[in-house]
């Protein structure tokens, strides 16, 4: 009597331990779903700074902005044609 109880008793609890593996398992699963669905909105969030970036920088290097930024602020001028020296290798 004692052994089948011992074995119900054992089997009892291997189902509770399995339960118990069960629910952690599926909690892990929807913590780790939640972190990367975080993940995945700071990926996209970084994708479309990643592309504010190029293009404000695509617009910052612009030939015309920069002889604006030269002529203006740097008050530099084009030299005359007969002040300018060509050296040859």
């Amino acid at each position: 009597m004692s052994i089948k109880f011992l074995s119900i008793f054992a089997l009892g609890a291997a189902v509770m331990l399995s339960a118990i593996g069960v629910v952690y398992a599926k909690h892990q699963n929807r913590m780790l779903f939640v972190q990367l669905q975080a993940l995945q909105n700071d990926r996209d969030r970084m994708e479309v700074e990643w592309g504010q970036l190029q293009l404000e920088q695509s617009t910052l290097v612009t030939h015309g902005r920069i002889e604006r930024l030269a002529r203006h602020d740097l008050k530099m001028t084009i030299p005359p044609a007969d002040t300018v020296v060509m050296i040859r290798p």
